[in-house]
């Protein structure tokens, strides 16, 4: 089932204007605070209604100006996770898990309930109320009383804004496997770059209201003037298998058949994973290097340089693992000689990855 949203919505001087189809899977929208990131799922879920335009969720139209449809929220079939939790106070978790279940056009079963506590890992919660739960425990309760309502599209808006990092690091491969389980569109709403890499199948970005249509995580990652931070927030996402863990505390995977040592990863052999690598990681040879401390050296053939107005510039550079991105002066570029099509090696520190960075 996919998701197509062609709207505009005004609101105190702003203007939002959305054309995508987003389809099964997580379809990230990304942009800075005050693009227009709320606004537009809020209008999926039925909070606002949009000026004009029409937005449908398969056959099933939500929204339509010229036909004077316009779905009230609890007909739409949506789940919605917000940054805080919103968990009834005086339920317990499972009385709140039930909530959800009455919300559905078909309640779940016994066993459906089952599934989603066992996915969420909110089992031994059952009997607790919201006040004795930690931020990262309230959001995977939140996500599962969303996901026991029956919806046929689930909305999040930056669910794990409100964590700290290793709160975040528990809940995302929650998201992980709710997108590789398959048959529900997600949107999912972040200014993150870490969130982008690890969960997004497309990318739908928003800028002054003005969304884009549908984006590769890549070319978004690459692009300096769509990430946070410009050329500082630049990077790439690779894919890759987990082939050993070392008595060292190290990790190996293989990447389109190239070796990458990480800090020690949780998952196990044979387990694939994305790995994002921020630009500023990586340092460029146009020869094989000896006698370095880094364990990730990867041959690569250039296929873009962007020079920027400041001292530095961004390489694109192709892999057997994929395309990267390194960050290096443009004194740098030109004392290497670097143009399209030269061959290089890219070098990568395995401790400069971090842990946000690398999952399912």
């Amino acid at each position: 089932m996919s998701l197509k949203v062609d709207i505009i919505k005004s609101l105190n001087g702003f203007g939002l204007r959305a054309d995508f189809l987003a389809p099964e899977g997580i379809t990230v929208l990304f942009g800075p605070s005050g693009s227009g990131k709320t606004t537009l799922i809020n209008a999926v879920a039925g909070l606002a209604r949009p000026d004009r335009g029409r937005i449908a969720l398969g056959e099933r139209v939500l929204f339509d100006h010229d036909a004077c449809i316009n779905l009230p929220v609890h007909k739409r079939g949506v789940g919605y996770v917000f940054q805080d939790a919103r968990l009834f106070p005086q339920l317990s978790v499972e009385g709140n898990l039930n909530y959800g279940r009455k919300l559905a056009a078909e309640p779940p079963s016994g066993a459906e309930f089952d599934r989603i506590v066992k996915l969420l890992g909110i089992g031994g919660l059952l009997a607790r109320r919201p006040a004795k739960l930690s931020g990262g425990e309230a959001q995977r309760v939140a996500l599962g009383r969303a996901l026991l309502s029956g919806p046929q599209i689930l909305l999040a808006d930056e669910p794990l804004a409100a964590l700290d990092s290793a709160r975040k690091g528990d809940l995302l491969p929650y998201f992980e496997r709710l997108r590789d389980e398959g048959g529900l569109p997600i949107l999912y709403v972040t200014h993150s770059v870490s969130e982008l890499g690890r969960l997004a199948n497309h990318v739908v970005t928003l800028e002054a209201g003005q969304a884009s249509g549908l984006r590769a995580p890549s070319d978004v990652l690459a692009d300096p003037r769509l990430v946070p931070g410009g050329v500082r927030g630049v990077g790439a996402v690779i894919n890759a298998v987990v082939v050993a863990h070392h008595a060292d505390g190290l990790s190996e995977l293989s990447a389109g058949g190239l070796p990458l040592f990480l800090p020690k990863v949780a998952q196990t052999v044979g387990a694939s994973l994305r790995v994002r690598i921020a630009a500023s990681d990586v340092i460029l040879s146009r020869h094989k290097p000896e006698g370095l401390s880094a364990l990730n050296i990867l041959p690569a053939k250039v296929i873009g340089l962007r020079e920027g107005d400041g001292p530095g510039a961004i390489v694109a550079l192709e892999t057997a693992a994929g395309q990267i991105q390194a960050r290096i002066t443009r004194r740098s570029a030109k004392a290497l000689g670097l143009d399209v099509g030269l061959d290089a090696y890219a070098i990568v520190k395995t401790v400069s990855i971090a842990q946000e960075d690398v999952g399912g």
